[in-house]
């Protein structure tokens, strides 16, 4: 088995939860999954190992989803979001339980500033290092640390007052 796909047998459930908080869509969020491990095997051999592979796959996934917020994907699924709930079904308790969940978390986290939205995102769900958020973001592993912890510390607070 190589790296690539050792990754993927470890990372993918990762960036599919990052991709679901991001984009809300259950289905985006599986093509973007997709598309991450695609554009990592056409460039795997750019791969130089000055960091660890996860951090490498999410920087991709980071810069496809915003590739996708760019494009007119993101204004189609929104309002197909708003106009019809054409989603693949999955059993109705499941799905409830799920949607209910991540819009109790979806509402703390959307309270942060982006940066530490980013930073809480890849903590939790990419379960990626300080270091590698750090360098993913352009900062120090402190940074993303001390940031990691202030906004768990509001979260936290938020949830008590509710």
């Amino acid at each position: 088995m190589n790296s690539l796909e050792h990754a993927y047998i470890e990372l993918q459930p990762k960036l599919y939860t990052f991709f679901v908080m991001k984009t809300s869509n259950i289905t985006v969020a599986e093509d973007l999954t997709q598309d991450v491990f695609y554009e990592a095997s056409k460039t795997i051999h750019q791969f130089k190992g000055n960091s660890t592979i996860s951090t490498w796959l999410f920087s991709i996934a980071r810069h496809l989803l915003a590739k996708y917020y760019r494009s007119k994907k993101y204004e189609r699924a929104l309002n197909e979001q708003l106009g019809n709930s054409t989603e693949r079904v999955i059993s109705t308790e499941t799905a409830y339980e799920i949607k209910e969940d991540l819009l109790f978390l979806q509402q703390y986290i959307a309270k942060l500033d982006e940066i530490a939205k980013e930073i809480v995102l890849l903590r939790l769900y990419g379960e990626l290092s300080f270091a590698d958020i750090g360098e993913l973001i352009g900062k120090s592993d402190n940074y993303a640390r001390v940031t990691y912890f202030r906004a768990k510390q509001k979260i936290m607070k938020e949830m008590e007052v509710f």
